[in-house]
């Protein structure tokens, strides 16, 4: 069985449920091993990461951005399981770090980040689910818990790596460059993989991208958000230990669905007043 047996949380600390799954904020140390054990799990086993033998010994996904950084874990009350997680990451978290943002050691965040000084930001990463909870209703609860947070906390951007598996660009050809075409903007540009990092995107002309085939061909994190409104920033990045290949993901909370916000705008001030 995927991860420990989380404790009960407060009910601040819960986003959204729907069913058996719960979506909620981590509280303790085990809950956040639990998140740990879980992307072990998914990135080492299950995939072709390349774990250092202290992660292999303690069968964990850890490093220095994890203590300082918030867990968002989608659990499965029917035994008490982590089945899904996303790892947080705000400014002022960031400014503890000596590296920043995680993102800055694949992308030039520098102009971004000047950008938005004084605005709220959220970097996503680390995120996974267990194999046999990769379903619509899953994804969609994680999804809401992440929005539930970001207008709790007043977040105007969210931004991070997402991944495509593999590590060649050839074999990737059609998800990069549509991609590329279809969601790389302007405001996005600024952000640019660092030079030594640097793989382009533009890979197939765009006249010749069959768009619907390449959404379809997305993983289903990186589809999620494109269809939300993100942006994409300016060329792929070759992660080897992870064995994927990382675009950079731009989502200000104002081109989100604003149904989507006003429901939940609701759904929180509701939860306040009780």
């Amino acid at each position: 069985m995927t991860g420990t047996t989380p404790q009960n949380a407060g009910s601040e600390h819960v986003l959204d449920s729907s069913g058996s799954l719960e979506v909620r904020l981590a509280t303790t140390p085990a809950e956040v091993e639990a998140a740990q054990r879980l992307r072990y799990d998914v990135f080492y086993r299950e995939m072709s990461a390349k774990p250092s033998p202290e992660m292999a010994a303690a069968g964990r996904d850890f490093d220095a951005y994890d203590p300082i950084c918030r867990h968002l874990l989608v659990v499965d009350r029917d035994d008490n399981r982590v089945v899904a997680t996303y790892r947080l990451m705000r400014e002022e978290a960031a400014a503890r770090s000596p590296t920043g943002f995680y993102t800055a050691g694949e992308y030039d965040i520098t102009a971004m980040l000047k950008s938005r000084s004084g605005q709220r930001l959220l970097e996503l990463g680390r995120s996974c689910v267990e194999k046999e909870f990769r379903t619509g209703p899953t994804m969609q609860l994680l999804w809401r818990g992440l929005l539930v947070y970001l207008i709790r906390n007043d977040v105007a951007l969210m931004f991070g790596c997402a991944s495509l598996p593999g590590t060649d660009p050839n074999a990737l050809a059609l998800q990069l460059s549509y991609l590329h075409h279809f969601h790389g903007t302007k405001e996005a540009a600024s952000v640019r993989a660092l030079p030594s990092r640097y793989v382009s995107m533009d890979l197939i002309p765009k006249a010749e991208i069959d768009a619907a085939e390449a959404l379809r061909s997305l993983p289903p994190l990186v589809k999620g958000y494109v269809r939300s409104g993100a942006q994409i920033g300016d060329g792929a990045v070759i992660d080897h230990q992870f064995g994927t290949t990382d675009v950079f993901i731009y989502l200000p909370l104002a081109q989100v669905d604003p149904r989507w916000i006003r429901h939940l705008k609701k759904k929180t001030a509701s939860e306040a007043a009780g």
